[in-house]
């Protein structure tokens, strides 16, 4: 993934909302939100809000990481019987974006602390 409007805001006032902006609105697909499931059993990104915890930079890279509050569900069977009904639980993981200054090429990695 290149997130080439988000290097070209680098070092402007606009770096964090344009960052928060593009992580909101990308594929969920792209980041590691089923792994990070900490009370629920699967997620599709849904209400996804990004918080910028720290940003450095050091060794040609950006390094930015994130905390990313999402909705994860607990699904039933979908019986006529099933007590279980479709539920949606807040989600939270961390999540560090890696940004390369050259190319925008972005790695992205669940942290587990």
């Amino acid at each position: 993934m290149q997130l080439i409007t988000v290097l070209n805001a680098w070092g402007t006032p606009a770096f964090e909302a344009i960052l928060k902006h593009e992580i909101e609105q990308m594929d969920a697909a792209l980041l590691p939100l089923q792994q990070g499931l900490a009370q629920s059993s699967y997620t599709d990104g849904a209400n996804r809000s990004v918080m910028i915890i720290s940003v450095t930079e050091g060794a040609g890279a950006i390094r930015v990481k994130t905390g990313i509050f999402y909705t994860g569900m607990i699904s039933g069977c979908s019986c006529a019987d099933d007590p279980t009904p479709m539920s949606e639980l807040a989600e939270y993981c961390e999540v560090q974006f890696d940004i390369d200054q050259i190319t925008a090429e972005t790695t992205v990695t669940l942290l587990t602390e």
